[in-house]
């Protein structure tokens, strides 16, 4: 038995030395190991039983669905998400939003509004920014579902052509398909809002998007453009099966849905590790 720990123990220790290393494969290799090895290793050794081991490494691939069978099956959400004026959180709700602001508002640009929608248990704030010489709107969003709160930076552009492109530094995959219409810049987590515009224009430069190519907004209209864009998104997902109608005004996860949120739950894992 202590044999059987010794190697468990040192197996462990070489995956977290894996971790350290600043190169993504060995960091990857790592994190797998830890996870998915480390529960093999103690079905067999420990549990004496490589089938016990083959069910413990695999319960990290299983456990999401507890999530998804618990909660997102049970989800019901407005088709329709109606923006309004909203009081900004307190400090103690979103300690960061008045940092937040203070750096958007030293890149230029003015705030427009506070914004919200909610549902029962789930509610969205935006804090909505313009920025007039380059056509760019930014936000700050807070969501809270329940007992669950996060929040992400947003930057969009919205070209002549009628496609959308947009920076954002949302933690976690998105729980919906994305419109074709919209392209998608991931930013780095760990990147401050300077760093999130710079990325952002280096990412119009990739997709050939120049200052001639953005349409100029209006700032009162910018809550206006918001829900068309869930609006749009909502209707895409419908269409392509990941989400379906429960009665006239909510929408659920159908049952590709919740094979959708699972697969990005698997993308999380290889992309966070």
């Amino acid at each position: 038995m202590i044999s059987d720990l010794l190697i468990i123990a040192a197996v462990a220790a070489f995956c977290l030395g894996l971790r350290s290393f600043h190169v993504p494969l060995l960091h990857r290799v790592g994190t797998f190991g830890l996870l998915f090895g480390i529960s093999f290793l103690v079905g067999w050794l420990v549990l004496d039983s490589v089938g016990m081991g083959i069910v413990l490494a695999a319960s990290w691939l299983l456990l999401p669905w507890l999530e998804i069978l618990t909660r997102a099956r049970r989800l019901r959400l407005p088709v329709e998400r109606e923006l309004h004026a909203r009081r900004a959180p307190d400090g103690e709700t979103f300690p960061a939003l008045r940092e937040l602001s203070a750096e958007i508002e030293a890149a230029d640009f003015e705030r427009v509004d506070d914004l919200g929608w909610e549902h029962e248990e789930h509610q969205q704030f935006y804090r909505v920014f313009y920025q007039p010489a380059s056509g760019t709107e930014a936000s700050i969003c807070l969501v809270e579902q329940g007992e669950i709160a996060f929040f992400y930076l947003a930057i969009t552009s919205r070209a002549r052509t009628g496609a959308t492109y947009l920076t954002w530094n949302y933690p976690f995959s998105y729980g919906l398909q994305l419109d074709p219409s919209l392209h998608l810049n991931r930013a780095d987590a760990g990147a401050d809002f300077g760093e999130m515009l710079a990325d952002h224009r280096l990412f119009l430069d990739r997709e050939h998007v120049g200052v001639d190519g953005i349409v100029e907004q209006t700032p009162e209209a910018l809550g206006a453009q918001m829900e068309s864009d869930m609006r749009r998104q909502i209707s895409h997902n419908l269409a392509c099966g990941v989400l379906k109608r429960d009665g006239k005004n909510l929408i659920r996860y159908s049952a590709r849905g919740l094979l959708f949120l699972w697969l990005q739950f698997l993308r999380d894992l290889v992309r966070l590790s």
